[in-house]
């Protein structure tokens, strides 16, 4: 029984806050005895490939940091010139008095990247999905949503107010059949454009065409596309050659581009309607100064550098060959072996139960490698994984001898 839905103790009127929460006390004690409670790491200094933990460096293979740049030496000079230049904060919410030039700045480059004609800043990957979603579905209208979408997404879906439909993963045909069942009525559709725990890419052409078919609008969040994959690291939606054919992209700030915040990109129709409508962006203070500055100086390092999108994929080829050489099993349930791209980051290893992948997890770190072991609810019961994340400047002898490391960890306790 997930803890949630235990009982609660009875009231005491003697009780006071100062001295705890009963409730949740049990609730988190419950957690702990099933192996799912989680805690905070705290890491001291800039992320990267290695990181220093309780003192101690670490191999980092658990970050989103996909191409090094959260401290690159440009983008930390970029948040700190920002931050001199603009101030520590915006001050204002955007529709009030908070767009800053250098918003506008970083708008019109996450536009001209995505090949949209506008973008629009939010304070973070969450609150651009939950905005999207609320101002784009219509409350007489019908929301499908992918099963594996990010919580973000499922919860803009819930807030929504339309009708919900989860589809099966990566089912096309399954939308199709959801919208023929509903014909005249408003419809969208979202989907990640790569899926954060298991690494495949959603079938967007697919999409595209069932969306146009019926008049649907799509929705792609590319939160772990952006830099990875596509030409100029522009994601998944660039990959598939269909800039200009998906209604609005979502993208994050905070991991391939080593900052923090997010964005919508869409047509100027679409961005203008978010400014009027989203509300996580009308009633939220516009995002520092100094995120705005960092992601700026992200994507000149990325247009400069070209090759670190290609960097990136060659180590996570790299890992996932000494994986598979090493006898790891990199199938993971319900997740079709053709839709994972082979230069994705993510890298997952289904151990199966939550004790076995933590018992990995605390091996691991005692050889010095960080990689946090993925657990419930943020993955199926029964599917908890090391979730193996590649950076470009990981160095290939040590990621591969980290991906040894990884396989002697698991053996033997992948649930059979």
């Amino acid at each position: 029984m997930p803890v949630e839905d235990q009982p609660a103790p009875a009231v005491d009127p003697a009780h006071r806050p100062a001295d705890g929460d009963p409730l949740l006390r049990a609730r988190l004690d419950g957690l702990r005895e099933q192996g799912l409670l989680r805690s905070l790491r705290t890491i001291d200094g800039p992320v990267g490939p290695r990181v220093r933990v309780d003192g101690r460096e670490l191999l980092h293979l658990c970050g989103n940091d996909y191409l090094g740049l959260a401290g690159h030496p440009a983008v930390r000079e970029g948040a700190a010139a920002a931050a001199l230049a603009h101030g520590g904060g915006a001050g204002s919410s955007r529709l009030v008095a908070g767009t800053l030039t250098i918003h506008r700045e970083l708008e019109e480059r996450l536009a001209e990247l995505k090949g949209t004609g506008a973008a629009i800043l939010f304070g973070a990957g969450f609150l651009a999905n939950l905005g999207v979603v609320g101002a784009l579905a219509e409350k007489d209208g019908v929301v499908l949503s992918d099963a594996l979408n990010h919580a973000s997404i499922v919860d803009g879906v819930r807030l929504s107010g339309a009708e919900r439909v989860v589809y099966r993963h990566g089912d096309p045909e399954h939308v199709d059949r959801e919208l023929r069942a509903r014909p005249g009525r408003p419809a969208l559709v979202v989907t990640d454009g790569v899926f954060s725990m298991d690494g495949d890419v959603a079938p967007l052409a697919e999409l595209v065409a069932v969306c146009r078919r019926h008049g649907a609008r799509l929705v792609v969040d590319e939160a772990h596309a952006t830099g990875c994959l596509g030409p100029r690291g522009a994601g998944s939606v660039a990959a598939a050659g269909l800039e200009g054919e998906v209604d609005a992209v979502v993208g994050t700030l905070g991991k391939a581009l080593g900052s923090s915040g997010a964005y919508v990109a869409a047509h100027p129709d679409v961005v203008e309607w978010l400014v009027n409508r989203a509300r996580p962006l009308i009633f939220s203070t516009a995002p520092a100064p100094a995120t705005s500055g960092a992601a700026l100086a992200a994507l000149d390092v990325l247009a400069a550098e070209p090759g670190r999108t290609a960097r990136l994929r060659a180590r996570a080829a790299l890992a996932r060959d000494t994986l598979r050489g090493a006898g790891v099993d990199l199938a993971v349930p319900g997740i079709d072996p053709a839709a994972v791209d082979p230069g994705s980051p993510i890298v997952p290893v289904v151990v199966g139960g939550a004790e076995e992948t933590m018992a990995a997890t605390a091996e691991l770190l005692e050889a010095g490698i960080l990689l946090q072991g993925i657990r419930p609810p943020t993955v199926a019961p029964g599917t908890c994984r090391l979730r193996l994340t590649v950076q470009a400047d990981h160095d290939e002898d040590e990621l591969r001898a980290a991906c040894l490391r990884v396989a002697a960890a698991v053996r033997g306790r992948v649930a059979r």
